[in-house]
């Protein structure tokens, strides 16, 4: 048995996942299927606690908001980052504490801010039109809505244009020479209690420097702020921190994140006499590597190039077709054998984007191999789709070796769950 990435191993040819043997998982679940390994969940976690011991690990739940992996967290004390309110009652759903979730976004609904005012957690505040509503919520409801402001740092990231957050033009946050104004303002209106600020500079980011020039204009603001004598009890700093998707690739761990940015936190804190608890929000670095994408090979096709057809498509993960993202190809039941030709990896949709990955050495491959997408835990599930008449795939976890499902597969008869005919046409 030997390791093929990180918690990844061959044993007799065939590619496992937390000791389980995905040839198995896919005779026994179908494909396409998603598989995650509990334990990896856990080990990615653990190492931002440790790299940040006096810090809360607020998880992203957008990266991906399967119940049984908010539930995995939450029993780790993980907090959230939620973004909606179906995310919002998962996250509590799973066992994860109200005062431990802040409630992020730059479009909520009055219902999503009047639900946040109810159950008592905190909204990071993206707009005076946004604080404006929260505050009449609040007065009428007779409650207070503790806030954060999103500040829109204008840190430029190195990551895709449509992941990077903090750019000046995005349209999350409130501009950084705004903020301290806005701070002001809302202190003064009734119903609002502002007790933090916030910020999130992208996502895939795989040098520590952007979080250091994010950190020292969020202190900036932040002296500024506690001048007005407002009682900053957190700085969230959001998070971003990327992954290596390519086989060999190096890039930051959360302990690199850590020694970049406390000595900034912590000497700035300190010169201002004030102890902020600092909030991190990672998503993709918990979840990514953690899955698995098994999918069925249908066609090999000798064309402009060797296309493998494959049973599942972007539909099920979108990110290759939307930001020509690179996720490593094992053909899972030849996990060991060399390499023999140069193929791309295509899904059955149809549209001409519709391609996993480009020009790959592989074993030979035949109808009936099972491909494995590595690094396929954020942003996969989370952003499926029923395009094109494809039912969404089932989801399984592996711990030590067994299998549970943790989503069951769509059928045909989902596409049809919500829809209606008028009289006219029946």
């Amino acid at each position: 048995m030997f390791t093929i990435k990180n918690h990844l191993e061959v044993k007799n040819n065939h590619l496992l996942i937390g000791g389980a043997d995905t040839t198995a998982l896919a005779e026994q679940y179908g494909t396409p299927l998603y598989v995650t390994n509990e334990a990896r969940i856990i080990e990615n976690f653990s190492a931002y606690r440790k790299a940040f011991p006096k810090a809360d690990i607020y998880y992203a739940a957008k990266a991906n908001g399967s119940f049984a992996i908010m539930r995995i967290l939450a029993r780790q004390g993980a907090g959230t980052d939620v973004f909606s309110y179906g995310e919002l009652y998962m996250a509590l759903l799973a066992g994860i504490p109200r005062e431990k979730i802040l409630f992020n976004g730059n479009s909520k609904t009055d219902f999503e801010l009047q639900k946040a005012v109810e159950l008592g957690v905190k909204v990071s505040v993206d707009s005076q039109d946004e604080l404006h509503t929260l505050s009449g919520i609040a007065e009428r409801t007779g409650k207070t809505a503790e806030i954060a402001f999103r500040v829109n740092p204008d840190v430029s990231t190195p990551t895709h244009p449509k992941i990077s957050t903090g750019l000046r033009t995005s349209k999350f946050g409130i501009p950084a020479e705004e903020v301290v104004d806005t701070y002001r303002e809302a202190s003064g209106l009734p119903g609002i209690a502002p007790c933090g600020i916030h910020c999130h500079i992208g996502s895939q980011i795989l040098d520590t420097e952007p979080f250091v020039e994010a950190t020292q204009k969020m202190m900036d603001l932040v002296k500024e702020v506690v001048e007005l004598g407002i009682d900053l009890k957190f700085v969230d700093m959001g998070s971003g921190l990327g992954i290596p998707y390519k086989k060999g690739e190096q890039t930051p761990k959360p302990q690199d994140l850590a020694d970049a940015i406390l000595p900034v936190f912590n000497d700035r804190t300190q010169a201002l006499g004030t102890s902020p608890k600092l909030i991190l929000e990672p998503g993709r670095y918990i979840v990514a590597d953690t899955t698995i994408l098994l999918t069925r090979v249908n066609t090999v096709k000798k064309a402009a190039k060797n296309f493998v057809g494959v049973d599942a498509g972007f539909n099920l993960l979108i990110r290759p077709a939307m930001y020509d993202s690179y996720h490593y190809v094992v053909v899972a039941n030849k996990a060991s054998s060399p390499p023999e030709e140069i193929y791309t990896v295509v899904g059955p949709i149809c549209e001409t984007g519709d391609i996993f990955a480009k020009d790959r050495e592989l074993p030979r491959v035949e109808k009936g191999d099972l491909i494995a997408l590595l690094d396929a835990g954020a942003y996969g599930f989370s952003m499926s789709s029923q395009y094109n008449g494809r039912p969404r795939c089932a989801e399984a976890l592996v711990k030590d070796g067994e299998a549970d499902i943790i989503r069951s597969s769509e059928g045909i008869e989902d596409l049809m769950a919500k829809q209606k005919l008028p009289a006219r046409l029946m």
